[in-house]
């Protein structure tokens, strides 16, 4: 689990266990608030984040609905490039 600002994050995925804590946390802004997921994917050592929705999130469109996530890191990503996916998780206390 993690702790970003006000909401906390469930680790989903973590290829070859790239999430650094210290650098997400460097990107995280109020933008990926409304979000559920974010995904963060490294091209050329730099960290790239990228926010995604359920179905039932009324900011759902099509850029942003996570069953695309696999065509996302297809198209938009470096090649076989190490990412991570993380949920936000309501109702569940987290320490820093």
């Amino acid at each position: 689990m993690i702790k970003l600002e006000n909401n906390n994050y469930e680790i989903i995925e973590n290829q070859n266990d790239c999430l650094n804590k210290e650098e997400l946390e460097s990107k995280y802004t109020d933008y990926f608030e409304p979000f559920d997921y974010i995904l963060g994917d490294y091209s050329y050592n730099k960290l790239r984040l990228k926010g995604f929705c359920d179905k039932n999130n009324q900011r759902f469109s099509k850029i942003n609905d996570i069953s695309t996530k696999d065509n996302y890191l297809k198209e938009r990503c470096a090649y076989h490039c190490n990412y991570f996916l993380i949920k936000k998780v309501k109702d569940k206390v987290v320490n820093k």
